[in-house]
């Protein structure tokens, strides 16, 4: 178990996401909803990630009902603001937002002090608990003036307050995480897909920055959104069909990890963690065996002569992994 920053919050190095429960892309069943994060409790899993976003808050849902069999002093929560659910009687499915649930509510981008409140109490009744320990500002990619001058201070309140025990943001780029980095006192930030084996993109401002500043970073989208998972013609990279020649460098990558006994999978997992800035790579799971498998490549040694021939081949920055 890490520490979020100095705040205290522990986090497992490897986390669950709850977005696939949330139904993202296809229906996944109560019972199998249920079954993935008893999984990852037997697997040592102490961090679930959520957020309102995720399947129009079924995620939050399934997520809570799911940790009521665990002692709640035991795991930790995140969920996530800056998107406010409001009642919505539109047709159809909310598959343009990537789920497959109906399209019950609608999304409302709230970065505002009384948003987060509402938004979080919201969220709290869908977990069914009366705290969560992690809260991070959402996507504010296009929200800026708020999440930095209403959306921060109020997370700070709260964190004053002992409503929350660490706050921080969660987006799909580094610069703007990085200036939260540099510019607040967030305990720690939630980057997808900008540190991978194919984009290592936060080297560059988000991990330096947060190792001056004591701030932890979780990782996400270790596998690219499927690229890194299962290399092949047809696989995702980011939610889009993968260019040629990211699908070419994967296929470098996973030559060399098969070339040392080890896995694509397991090097991804383990180029994540091994930055002394990540106190946690988070990974998505829609059922007890991906949860297994996620594990398991989690815990498999990567050999040194696989770091070496990476960085030997291009493939890999300097002296950042080993």
């Amino acid at each position: 178990m890490s520490a979020l920053g100095r705040s205290g919050v522990e986090v497992s190095a490897l986390a669950f996401g709850a977005a696939g429960i949330g139904n993202l892309y296809t229906e996944v069943g109560e019972e199998q909803a249920h079954e993935a994060v008893a999984a990852a409790w037997q697997r040592g899993i102490r961090y679930f990630d959520t957020a309102p976003h995720y399947g129009l808050g079924l995620s939050e849902r399934r997520l809570g009902a799911a940790l009521r069999n665990f002692p709640r002093a035991r795991y930790t929560v995140s969920t996530k603001v800056g998107r406010r659910l409001e009642p919505a009687d539109l047709p159809g499915d909310d598959l343009a937002n990537g789920f497959a649930v109906p399209a019950t509510r609608r999304r409302v981008w709230d970065f505002g002090a009384d948003g987060i409140r509402r938004t979080l109490e919201a969220s709290l009744e869908r977990l069914g608990l009366d705290r969560v320990d992690v809260v991070y500002l959402h996507d504010p990619d296009d929200h800026a003036e708020q999440a930095f001058h209403e959306g921060y201070p109020a997370l700070a309140k709260l964190r004053d307050e002992g409503v929350v025990g660490a706050i921080g943001a969660a987006m799909n780029q580094t610069a703007m995480l990085t200036r939260f980095v540099r510019e607040t006192d967030v305990d720690v930030v939630l980057c997808a897909g900008r540190y991978t084996l194919l984009d290592h993109s936060a080297l560059t401002d988000l991990l330096p920055a947060a190792r001056e500043r004591g701030t932890s970073v979780v990782i996400g989208g270790a596998f690219n959104s499927g690229l890194l998972a299962d290399p092949r013609p047809g696989a995702t990279y980011d939610y889009g069909a993968a260019p040629q020649e990211l699908l070419d460098r994967a296929l470098r990558l996973k030559s060399v990890a098969d070339r040392h006994g080890t896995t694509l999978r397991a090097t991804a997992l383990a180029f994540c963690a091994a930055h002394p800035a990540v106190a946690g790579v988070l990974v998505g799971a829609r059922s007890a065996s991906e949860v297994h498998d996620c594990a398991d490549q989690f815990e498999a040694a990567v050999p040194e002569a696989c770091w070496r021939e990476l960085r030997e081949a291009g493939l890999l920055p300097g002296e950042e992994v080993s």
